[in-house]
Parts: C-alpha cells; sequence; structure tokens
C-alpha cells in the first residue's frame, strides 16, 4: 500500500497540475537548462530511474511515454519520497497557479483587449485574468516564476510582476487574439511565439510607418472625393474603415514575399470602390465616368459600379502578383463560395497552386454571422475536393452592421466570427484605430495561412462614418453612436499626429500627402505605382475563343464506332486483385456488352462514354454532387470500391481516370452535404476553366431551390450583367412517379422564367444517345453557356429509353424528336402531342393501348432556346392535324406550360387549336399519396386522348 508520504511526493504530478508538469518535461527533454533548478535536478534523477518495465529511462525518450511512466510509477509504488526529493510544495503550487493565469490571458485576454475605436463598451470583468481568483497576492508581484512556457523572454525566470505586463500588452491592448480553441498543439505554440515575442507590438521603421499613412491618406482621400464630387450618390463608403485599405495592402505584398502570384478577392459593397483604385488600380477617371453614367459596351444590362470585378497585375516587392475581384451581387456573402472555386480552378493549373493561390474573403459583421453560406463555405475549408489551402478572411466590423447596432439584435454570439471555430480558425480582432496593429495582423494572417494552410480570419473593428448607403442618416436610430462618431477626428489623423510626435514625418507631411492625393484624384490618375500592363501569366485562361460565338444548336459530337468500343472496353475493366460488389460485377458485364454493340446502352452508359471521349479528347471533366460517385439512384458507379479492402483510405478504382495513356483528368468527388456553397464553388471554378466540363448534380432536383440566390445572380444573368461566360452543367433529377412534392420536381418553370437572350439551355433528354451528345456538345462547341439538364430517375432502367451504339456513331443531339412509330401516317394525324421527358413514354404506351394512330407524338427536348426550326418541320409534316396539346406531368402552374405556349402557338397553321393536357394547378410540386399520384396520371393520359379537347383552348 502507497505511503501517506509517498502519495503526497507525487500527488502534484497528476490530476490539474499535470499540463504543468507536462509542459516543464518537455522543455527540459530539449533543454535540460531551461528547466527551473528545482525541477531540472527532479527530471535528472526521474531520468534513471528503472521503468515499470524493467528498463532505464533516458533523455531522448518521447514526451507521452514518460508522462505515462509517472503515473505507472505512482500506481506500483515504484519510487518514495526517500528516493527522489520532490520539489517545495509550495513554490510548485504558486508556479502552477501562475501557469494557469498565463493560459487564462491566452484565452480570454481577448475580452479585456482595447479593441473599439469609440470606446463605447465597458471593459468586462473576467475574475480568471486577476491574480486574485489563484490565490497571488501583491507580495508575489516581484517573485520569480519560470517561463519557460512563454515567449515573453530569452530567460528562464521572470517575475509575476513582469509576466503580468507581458501578458496585458500581448493579449489586451489593440489585438486580441483567439486560438486556444484550435486543438493542433503547433498551430497553438505558433501563434503564442509570433504575439509573445513582440508582445504584439511591431516594430515597422520609419518607411514602413509612411506606407501605411499613405495607405490611409489614400482611403479617405478618395471616399472624401467622392462625397463632395458625387453628391448622394450611393458608393458604399469605407470612412471609419480605411485600415482595411492598410491591411490587403500588406496582404498583397507579403503574400508575395511568402511565393503567392495570384490572389482572387471576393468582397461586398463596404469600401469596394475604393479597394478597385487604391490597390487594384483602377484608374479614378474610369471610376469617374461611371458616377457619371458611363457604361461597359457588350452587355445587354450591366450592374451597379459596387458590384462590378476587376482584375490587374501588380508590381509587388517581390515580383508581379495578378489580382483578381469577383463580381458580385447585393446578396452578401454569397461570392464566398464562388471566389473559393475560382481559386480552386486556379491553383489546379499550377504545380504548387495551393501555395501560390490565395483566396481573400471580405465581410461585413452583420452578414458574416448572419448568412448561412459563410457557414457552408466554411464546412468545405478541409474537404478534398473543395479545399484551397486557406483562405484569409477579413471581416470590416463597423459594429452596425445594416441598422442595427445592439449585438441583441445582431447575432447570438459573443463575437461576428464565432462562426470560424467550428474549422478551427485563429482570429485576430484589432482596432482599426492603430493601424501598425492592422499591418502586423495581416502579415500573421498570412504566413499562418502558408504555414498551416488552414483559414485565418482578420477582424478590424472600426466604425463608419456615414449611414449603410450614402442617402441614409444613421442617427435618426443610433443617437449615441453617432455622436461619438462625430467627434471622431479620423484613423487618418490620429495616426499621421503619431508619425509627427515621433519624428517620422515634418508637422507638413501628412497634409501634403493629403494635397497630393486630391491632385491625382482631380486628374483622374491612377493611384496605384505600377500596374504592369504588358505582363504575361503563362497560367492564364485565353478566353478569346469562346468570345463571340453565335449561338448554334449543331455540333460534331460524333465519335467512330472503333474508338467507342476501345473506350468502353477500357471504362468496364478492373484491376486484377479488384473485388467489385458482385451487383456491380453485373453492371460492368452489361455495359462491356454494351459497348461491343451486343445490348443497347442505358443512361449511365450514355454518360460513362460521354465523359470518356472527352477526356480521351483532352477536355477535363469535374464532376460533384452529394452522391455523384456512385449516382443518387445507383446508375453511375463512376468509383468503384473493392469489397475486400483493409483500409478507409485504399480501395477505390474510377476507371474514367484510365480511360487512355495522356488523357485529361476526371474528377467525381461526393460533396458535403450543401447545395447553395457547393453550387457557387461549381460556377467559380467553371468561370475560371472552360476547359473543363464542370458539373453540380442534385441530389434531388429539388433541393437546388437551397441555391436558388447561385442560380438567380450568377448563372442566369451573369454574362448580361458582367460579361462572364460560364459553362457550368447542372444535372437535376426529375420526374412524377409518385414520391412526394420533395422528391418529383426540379422546378423546370423557375429556370425557364429566368431564360432570356440565349443567357443559357434548359434541356431535359430521354434517352442514352441524347444525354451522350449533349455531353460532348457542351465542350465541343465554342462558347460557354450554362446547361441545365433535368435528369430521369425511372427512365436510368428503362428499357424502352435506351440506344444502340450506333446512335452514339452518328447523328447529333436533338432539340427536338419526331415522332419514331414508322407505322403512324403522316396525312391521316388529326392530333398532335408534343411533350418533355418520361410523360413520352406513357404517353406512347397508352397510344398502343388505344390504338390511336391519328396521334403523332413530339418530344421537345431542349426547352431553351426553343428550336424553332426543329419543331416547324415536324409540325408541318402533319397537314391535317387539327389539334396541337402539351402534356405535361406537372401541375398547370409549374412545369413548362406557361412558358411553352406561345412558341407552340407561333408555329402551329391558320385553324390549329392548342390545349394542354396535365395536372390542375397547385400550391405543392406534387401529391405525397401514390394513389392520388396514379389517379392524377391516369387522368392526364386521358385528357390526352380525350375525344374532344378540353380546359385551355386557343385557336390560331
Amino acid at each position: 500500500m502507497t505511503t501517506e508520504i509517498e502519495k503526497k511526493s507525487t500527488s502534484y504530478l497528476f490530476g490539474s497540475n499535470a499540463p504543468y508538469v507536462e509542459e516543464l518535461y518537455e522543455a527540459y527533454l530539449d533543454n535540460p537548462d531551461s528547466a527551473p533548478e528545482e525541477w531540472r535536478a527532479y527530471f535528472d534523477q526521474l531520468q534513471h530511474l528503472p521503468a515499470t518495465d524493467g528498463s532505464t529511462g533516458t533523455r531522448d525518450q518521447n514526451h507521452s511515454s514518460v508522462i505515462t511512466s509517472f503515473a505507472q510509477r505512482a500506481k506500483a509504488n515504484a519510487f518514495v519520497v526517500q528516493q527522489i526529493a520532490p520539489p517545495n510544495l509550495e513554490v510548485a503550487g504558486k508556479q502552477l497557479h501562475v501557469q494557469s493565469l498565463i493560459a487564462a490571458y491566452r484565452s480570454l485576454g481577448v475580452r479585456l483587449a482595447t479593441l473599439d475605436p469609440l470606446k463605447r463598451r465597458e471593459r468586462p470583468e473576467i475574475p480568471e485574468l486577476d491574480p486574485a481568483f489563484y490565490g497571488l497576492t501583491e507580495a508575489d508581484l516581484d517573485d520569480v516564476y519560470s517561463a519557460t512556457n512563454t515567449y515573453f523572454t530569452k530567460k528562464t525566470t521572470m517575475t509575476l510582476r513582469e509576466i503580468l505586463n507581458a501578458l496585458r500588452d500581448t493579449y489586451c491592448r489593440s489585438i486580441g487574439a483567439e486560438f486556444m480553441h484550435m486543438s493542433d498543439p503547433a498551430a497553438k505554440r505558433w501563434v503564442q511565439e509570433r504575439l509573445e515575442s513582440i508582445q504584439s507590438n511591431p516594430n515597422f521603421d520609419a518607411e514602413q510607418k509612411k506606407r501605411i499613412l499613405q495607405q490611409l491618406t489614400e482611403a479617405e482621400g478618395l471616399e472624401r472625393f467622392l462625397h463632395t464630387k458625387y453628391v448622394g450618390q450611393k458608393r458604399f463608403s469605407l470612412e471609419g474603415g480605411e485600415s482595411f485599405i492598410a491591411s490587403m495592402d500588406e496582404i498583397v505584398n507579403h503574400s508575395a514575399d511568402r511565393g503567392v502570384h495570384e490572389i482572387v478577392v471576393g468582397m461586398a459593397h463596404r469600401g469596394r470602390l475604393n479597394m478597385l483604385v487604391n490597390i487594384m488600380g483602377k484608374m479614378p477617371g474610369d471610376l469617374f465616368a461611371e458616377f457619371e453614367g458611363k457604361h461597359a459596351e457588350g452587355l445587354t444590362d450591366g450592374d451597379v459600379k459596387y458590384h462590378n470585378g476587376f482584375s490587374s497585375d501588380l508590381s509587388t516587392r517581390s515580383g508581379p502578383v495578378h489580382l483578381s475581384l469577383a463580381f458580385n451581387p447585393s446578396h452578401l456573402e454569397i461570392v464566398n463560395p464562388v471566389v473559393e472555386g475560382s481559386a480552386r480552378a486556379r491553383q489546379e493549373r499550377r504545380e504548387n497552386g495551393k501555395q501560390q493561390v490565395l483566396p481573400v474573403l471580405v465581410h461585413g459583421d452583420s452578414a458574416f454571422a448572419g448568412q448561412g453560406v459563410v457557414m457552408e463555405t466554411l464546412n468545405l475549408a478541409q474537404t478534398r475536393g473543395y479545399g484551397t489551402g486557406g483562405t484569409v478572411h477579413i471581416v470590416i466590423n463597423n459594429q452596425i452592421g445594416f441598422t442595427t447596432s445592439d449585438p441583441r439584435d445582431v447575432r447570438s454570439t459573443l463575437y461576428c466570427t464565432d462562426v470560424v471555430k467550428m474549422i478551427e480558425a485563429p482570429v485576430f480582432h484589432v482596432n482599426g484605430d492603430d493601424p501598425e496593429a492592422v499591418a502586423f495582423v495581416s502579415q500573421l494572417a498570412v504566413d499562418y495561412r502558408m504555414e498551416f494552410g488552414h483559414d485565418v480570419v482578420i477582424d478590424i473593428i472600426c466604425f463608419r462614418k456615414l449611414g449603410h448607403n450614402e442617402q441614409d442618416t444613421p442617427a435618426l436610430t443610433q443617437p449615441l453612436m453617432y455622436k461619438s462618431i462625430s467627434v471622431h477626428p479620423g484613423t487618418r489623423k490620429l495616426y499621421a499626429d503619431k508619425l509627427v510626435a515621433q519624428g517620422v514625418l515634418d508637422a507638413d507631411g501628412p497634409d501634403q500627402m493629403v494635397r497630393e492625393y486630391r491632385q491625382l484624384m482631380e486628374d483622374g490618375q491612377k493611384t496605384v505605382e505600377p500596374v504592369l500592363t504588358d505582363y504575361k501569366n503563362k497560367y492564364a485562361i485565353d478566353w478569346t475563343p469562346f468570345l463571340g460565338a453565335k449561338w448554334t444548336d449543331q455540333a460534331d459530337t460524333a465519335v467512330p464506332l472503333a474508338e467507342l468500343k476501345r473506350i468502353g472496353e477500357k471504362i468496364t475493366t478492373v484491376p486484377e486483385n479488384f473485388t467489385p460488389h458482385n451487383l456491380v460485377k453485373k453492371l460492368l458485364n452489361d455495359r462491356r456488352n454494351m459497348a461491343a454493340g451486343e445490348q443497347n446502352l442505358d443512361w449511365g452508359m450514355g454518360e460513362h462514354l460521354a465523359f470518356a471521349t472527352l477526356v480521351a479528347s483532352g477536355y477535363a471533366v469535374r464532376i460533384t454532387g452529394q452522391d455523384s460517385g456512385r449516382g443518387t439512384f445507383t446508375h453511375r458507379h463512376a468509383v468503384l470500391h473493392d469489397q475486400k479492402r483493409e483500409r478507409w483510405d485504399d480501395g477505390t478504382y474510377i476507371p474514367l481516370q484510365n480511360v487512355a495513356e495522356n488523357q485529361a483528368p476526371f474528377t467525381v468527388i461526393d460533396s458535403v452535404l450543401s447545395e447553395e456553397a457547393v453550387l457557387g464553388f461549381e460556377y467559380g471554378y467553371a468561370c475560371s476553366e472552360p476547359n473543363t466540363l464542370t458539373i453540380w448534380e442534385a441530389q434531388f432536383g429539388d433541393f437546388v431551390n437551397g441555391a436558388q440566390v447561385v442560380i438567380d445572380q450568377f448563372i442566369s444573368s451573369g454574362e448580361a450583367k458582367w460579361g462572364r461566360q460560364c459553362g457550368l452543367t447542372m444535372m437535376l433529377p426529375h420526374g412524377y412517379e409518385g414520391q412526394g412534392p420533395e422528391h418529383s420536381s426540379a422546378r423546370i418553370e423557375r429556370f425557364l422564367q429566368l431564360c432570356a437572350d440565349n443567357n443559357m439551355q434548359v434541356v431535359q433528354p430521354t434517352n442514352a444517345a441524347q444525354i451522350f451528345h449533349l455531353l460532348r456538345r457542351q465542350m465541343i462547341r465554342q462558347f460557354r453557356k450554362p446547361l441545365v439538364i433535368f435528369t430521369p430517375k425511372s427512365l436510368l432502367r428503362n428499357k424502352d429509353a435506351t440506344s444502340p451504339l450506333t446512335d452514339l456513331a452518328t447523328g447529333e443531339f436533338q432539340p427536338v424528336i419526331p415522332e419514331v412509330n414508322t407505322d403512324i401516317e403522316a396525312d391521316k394525324v388529326k392530333r398532335i402531342l408534343a411533350c418533355s421527358g418520361k410523360v413520352y413514354y406513357d404517353l406512347v404506351n397508352a397510344r398502343t393501348e388505344r390504338e390511336a394512330n391519328d396521334v403523332a407524338i413530339i418530344r421537345v427536348e431542349q426547352l431553351y432556346p426553343f428550336a424553332h426550326k426543329a419543331f416547324d418541320a415536324e409540325i408541318k409534316k402533319y397537314p391535317n392535324a387539327t389539334e396541337v396539346i402539351w402534356v405535361q406531368d406537372e401541375p398547370q402552374n409549374q412545369g413548362p406550360w406557361f412558358y411553352i405556349q406561345h412558341h407552340l402557338y407561333e408555329n402551329m397553321t391558320a385553324g390549329q387549336k392548342l390545349s394542354y393536357a396535365g395536372r390542375n394547378a397547385s400550391s405543392s410540386p406534387a401529391v405525397g399519396y401514390l394513389a392520388k399520384h396514379v389517379e392524377q396520371q391516369k387522368a392526364l393520359i386521358e385528357q390526352a386522348f380525350a375525344p374532344k379537347l378540353k380546359g385551355f383552348i386557343l385557336t390560331k
């Protein structure tokens, strides 16, 4: 039994004291002289005691095993007080309390940091930051304690007073750091060392300080110039947050020092014009012209000036850097995933892309806390398919958001940045009135991102001098805040006075800077020197071949039969020692027969051959979605899983990555459970990579509702507003098969409502050959338009929807498929049924049952752009047809009906009548009861073949 003496001699090694002992011992292992004398003697003796396994300890033992041996020895009575004289317990106890105090400042010091330029908030009481909380008194302040686990000094000891002063300077002045929530010990130590080694007090030389002041002068100068020259016009002023420009300037230059060659930036409105002029080098004269009504030629619609993107090549102290500012609508944070996708595409063109391409996202405080897409985008950060090696986030925190300033109305968290703790990103809160601190944390953020490949946040706490826009009067609702703002001299003035007091500038120096910048504004001259106008980036994509091309439905998408068979053999073969699931084995055998021409191709094989022939021809393919590897309806099986694999990270085989020796990449990703962020990411990717067939697939077409902002603000209108061509393809499973209101409709009507100016393609193909030619057409034509494909569910395995291999070797995608039944005599046809999608097969079966040979059925495969010539050619084949009926599965107020009726009417001949057959109008996309679905389906078929037209009738 362990004696009481032995218990006392070992108890301080465990329990709440263990972390301190571990840190001391770890430091001792690195350098025995770093440990306090009494502990060093203790560890020296301990090193040579026999372990529980009979071995002798040595100094190069790993840390964890030694700590474990402490506990084992205590339990086994392996040592007693006579063998090792422990340190003085009272001294050890106080040292532990000092250590707890240090840990508290690292975790909670941010709460006492001087972060608010307006000095409106009272500093809270934090008991854990008071030495008295740990029983430490005034008498202990000049006692000496170990400092081996801090970076304040190169000495091994400091007085408690020195430690306290260092802690307060480091964690409670202009910088408030949050990093102790991170689980990576190396990352935490890295932040501690960078902050504590200089006590959060950067040492900039005179030239660096002048540059910071120059950035503040330019930021303030542009806003004041615009305020007087364009009175009342919206610009979303940066006044009060000018330190943002100093931050961006440091990020651009410091990231270049770290090997970054491209920076992709996303930001909303506030400060955007300042960013364009003072960081990216947009000519002020061009900006002024936009204020005066000038607009870009060639855009059908255009956009307001504070939404527009820009790109430039800047000469930094470490070489050229390409900056791209993404176009951004008013939907605040929606640009976040778009930037990440663009950055990922650019990274994949480079050998060391994640180190050379840096995404930077600039947020508003309320938007960062309030917008769900922020969380969705953060959740992508460390995933294989969407990671970009870390993003630098900057929050322009004006403490008021849109109209409110009370945190109870803005968020439910202490800080607006708390959401980033979900990915363990460090946050550096910084007072915007201390621009040197802002510049320092900007360097720190870049270094952290480059070192650890993780996101990092700079929270610049500032204020908003004017209203949400320049026509707003914020004092109406925020009188107290705006009283403080009205007497604030401005960040530039405060810093200028500081530099004059330090002797960095003469008394007239700051005013001279102001006058010089004002003159540049008057002359409309650029403020950034030098912007490189002739720099050629070898990784840039040449969009010239895609610009100016006119719409065409035609493309040579056929592939020689021999090539189809060769490739078909490749994608149905697995390595020798690979064991697929029995169901997959059967599928591969069936596909092998399809490739040999022995049986018709199903939808999955049509897809696979399209992908395979594209990558063999040099076009990359990227497909992502929540079940894209297997396919939600288990039709694809692009990723095969070895049933005998032993580890999670191996045992998969992707046949489409093994088509040809020098093929283009094929990437398939099972995405995170997100629609908005993932679709935004893929849009950004496709906008930056026109030579990749980029596909986003919804698990069910209905789920695209969760990404409606991306569709409305980017996919459908990006070309009209910003001239941005994009070949993104969306696959949305759609079909009425009794699956209820959330698993039936991909909302065809919503997409058709957005169609104009040939802005995108909306297609509902009905067989394997059609999807083959459609996917190939998307890349082979020399223009890039978004493609929305309403893909089937039941048709994936419907034999009627299969195609012979020869249909892939000849022909092309058909926007309109004519009547294929050769028994139908054209001059005897009295009624034409026009339709799209799965209902075609229901109509064919019903016609056969009724022997209604006076009815022709035409499939409209491409709903937009409507193929008038093709449809007109088909309808004219039936000169005696007096009735045209549009048939659809969807309710009357949904689906294509309201869009397509005027297109049908335009091609009808005199005397023909147009009618509708389908479900009645409904507030829900589909019924939830299978029996009711079957009843409705039967009724709409009956309506299509009814002797007399019913419902809506329009006569030409």
